[in-house]
């Protein structure tokens, strides 16, 4: 590995642990902004002082929150090492989330359980936005201004146009109250995926449609297109193996940028149909307070975005030589 690779190596980790820290961090704040009391939160009214009391010390909330306090009477006061924040931090770095106040269970453990469910459910969403938009971008590229290119317009702006919480309902209503062929909540059987993942995966449809159809228009218009009918070569050859391959570059991107997203529109969607991944998890902690389980859901979904865009990088590099060279 030669100089320039290291340096843009550290860049890259570099990059990566800011980002990391700046959103824990910011929706640290907002947390310890929240006016109330988690204990009581979690205990209810009807706590005693002495349960109130014992809740803090095991949560340790009676530490100061970060590394300053602020009183009208004192002032400013620096609380060294001796704070929420930096306790928190310093269990990260060793592999600790803490614990968290409603179930008094390590988060991690917790996350772990409901991870591969969030995951499961954000690949089959884009396996639905790729099975949709690459055939029907396709066509509507190919046959520009056509009855199928205005049916592609059409589905991709109604895509657009209509958000999840309206799709959601909607196949519950239609799949599994008029014509009960899914279960409407839950994620207990193999079947019960087919309607979270159509309804996430069918904005990111629309918009990768409207993508594959102008890079396929676009490429068309190339000299090595030309080249390629001039050689003989059939049109399904000419457009799947060289217009797509080349018109699928910004596509890639895209599809990494939303992996992300769908992970941040999975906290919808596992809502409307009780999917018990980290979106849920996270609404969870946000009712009760938990600070720990809220920081580490945050946590979990800040570094599975940056893996993704990593990785859409790589594969970009591979379907662009120039990319890799350069």
């Amino acid at each position: 590995m030669n100089k320039y690779k290291l340096i843009n190596l550290a860049k890259r980790i570099g990059l990566f642990l800011l980002v990391i820290w700046t959103v824990v961090s910011l929706v640290t704040i907002l947390i310890e902004l929240v006016p109330g009391d988690p204990a009581l939160a979690r205990l209810g009214d009807q706590a005693t002082p002495a349960q109130l009391e014992a809740f803090r010390e095991r949560h340790d909330l009676n530490s100061p929150a970060f590394f300053f306090t602020y009183d009208s009477e004192t002032g400013m006061t620096w609380n060294g090492t001796d704070n929420r924040y930096w306790k928190y931090w310093t269990g990260v770095v060793q592999g600790d989330l803490g614990i968290s106040f409603d179930t008094n269970r390590p988060v991690s453990d917790m996350i772990i359980e409901r991870y591969p469910a969030t995951i499961k459910l954000a690949l089959a969403a884009l396996l639905v936005a790729i099975s949709i938009s690459l055939p029907l971008g396709v066509l509507a590229g190919t046959r520009k201004n056509s009855l199928v290119d205005n049916f592609a317009s059409f589905f991709a702006l109604m895509g657009i146009c209509l958000p999840g919480f309206v799709i959601g309902p909607l196949l519950v209503y239609v799949f599994a109250v008029k014509i009960p062929i899914f279960a409407p909540t839950g994620n207990y059987n193999p079947e019960d995926i087919v309607l979270p993942a159509i309804t996430l995966g069918a904005a990111l449809s629309a918009i990768l449609t409207r993508m594959v159809r102008s890079s396929v228009i676009e490429e068309l218009g190339e000299d090595y297109v030309r080249t390629a009918r001039a050689k003989g070569l059939s049109e399904k050859v000419v457009i799947y193996k060289h217009v797509l391959k080349n018109g699928l570059i910004p596509v890639v991107t895209i599809l990494g940028l939303q992996l992300g997203v769908l992970l941040a529109g999975a906290i919808i969607t596992e809502k409307i149909f009780n999917w018990r991944g980290i979106g849920t998890l996270l609404l969870d902690g946000i009712n009760t307070r938990d600070h720990r389980l809220v920081q580490g859901v945050v946590l979990v979904i800040s570094v599975t975005y940056i893996l993704a865009n990593s990785f859409t990088d790589w594969v970009y590099g591979r379907l662009d030589p120039r990319i890799r060279l350069s």
